[in-house]
């Protein structure tokens, strides 16, 4: 498979994921708001840590396998190519977080300053895709290879600093069991049966060392033969697509909005918080970092890609769905009061910047619009 047809097929499953992403997150809705007994009583705590802490490893696998492959054959093998979107998801994540702050400092939620840092890259694909012409080829690549990074910054940022307490034993264990899977490597063995069970084993450590368990899969994914990251990622990302981050939303996004729930979340400095920097500070952080790169001749804005392009992808990487929700169960646990303020500042905030971005990008390329140098 070339790289331009692994390209096109991973942007057509990711518009795709982002259908069923959505159809999912309106099915949690619509059941958490018309029978709210039967939805608690399916997506119980323990329900829910199996699909949190267990099929979303999973996905973090494959996100390995994806950073790999851009790493090793992609965007990110190149510098000089990669250091715009680079430095545009740098400015997204720190901005965001500030913004966060902002809101929150000296309170329990300063914890979930992590939550607007990240960028939904399914339903940014399925916009994407609506918009179809308006977005042109360089605008995708530059947002997929932003999201991208900004997913390598939100591993770092939930591996550092939501876990639960080190434990020095477990964390040796995981260390010895990661020498395993690159003693594997190192004889290259490439069947990737061969990783399941060190990849079990890996996962059952980090996750008593405190760690949060997802990160296994992405340090699995780093480890995986490079010949066989495309295969994998071929065979393992309609799974998550289709499946695992579907069942996610359905279980996570559930958040009572009748009722007077969305009223009373409005009234939560924490809703404002995600919200705003989500909307605000996401789209300021990567337009900004943007254009500064490019003007101080950091970074080089890649042909095609006007000023308009540049605010739409601001916007569109407010977009936060998966990872923020993901991050805001970290941060606070389960139940309501924070956890559903979060939630529905997360859901909020994307909705808000998805339809800034489509007012954006709506009217197309305009050729008074130079490519900025």
């Amino acid at each position: 498979m070339t790289r331009a047809t692994a390209v096109r097929e991973f942007l057509r499953t990711e518009a795709a994921g982002g259908v069923a992403l959505l159809a999912a997150t309106i099915t949690a809705l619509i059941w958490a708001n018309t029978a709210s007994g039967s939805y608690a009583d399916v997506w119980t705590d323990d329900s829910r840590v199996w699909i949190n802490d267990g099929l979303m490893a999973l996905f973090f696998f494959v996100v390995g396998l994806e950073i790999k492959r851009e790493l090793t054959v992609g965007e990110l093998r190149d510098p000089r190519t990669a250091a715009l979107p680079a430095i545009a998801a740098a400015g997204g994540m720190v901005v965001p977080a500030l913004v966060y702050l902002a809101w929150t400092a000296g309170t329990d939620a300063a914890d979930g300053w992590g939550i607007p840092i990240a960028t939904d890259i399914a339903f940014v694909v399925g916009i994407m895709a609506v918009l179809g012409r308006r977005a042109p080829a360089a605008l995708k690549l530059f947002v997929l290879t932003l999201a991208i990074i900004d997913d390598i910054g939100a591993i770092v940022v939930i591996a550092l600093f939501y876990g639960h307490g080190l434990h020095p034993e477990w964390f040796a264990a995981s260390a010895v069991v990661l020498l395993v899977v690159l003693a594997l490597r190192l004889a290259r063995v490439t069947n990737p049966l061969a990783y399941v069970l060190p990849g079990l084993a890996l996962w059952f450590c980090v996750h008593e060392s405190g760690i949060h368990a997802t990160i296994a899969g992405v340090i699995l994914a780093l480890c995986m033969p490079v010949r066989e990251v495309e295969s994998l990622e071929h065979k393992l990302h309609p799974v998550t697509s289709f499946a695992v981050i579907p069942l996610f939303a359905l279980a996570n996004a559930g958040v009572v909005v009748t009722g007077g729930g969305l009223q009373d979340a409005l009234g939560e400095t924490l809703t404002w918080a995600v919200i705003t920097g989500l909307v605000v500070g996401k789209f300021v952080g990567v337009t900004g970092a943007t254009v500064a790169a490019a003007r101080i001749g950091i970074g080089r804005m890649p042909a095609g890609l006007t000023r308009r392009h540049v605010l739409g992808a601001g916007a569109l990487a407010g977009i936060g769905f998966t990872v923020s929700l993901f991050v805001a169960d970290l941060a606070f646990g389960s139940g309501r009061g924070p956890l559903a303020d979060a939630k529905i500042g997360v859901l909020l905030g994307s909705i808000a910047s998805g339809v800034i971005a489509v007012a954006i990008l709506w009217g197309g390329p305009n050729a008074t619009d130079p490519p900025d140098e």
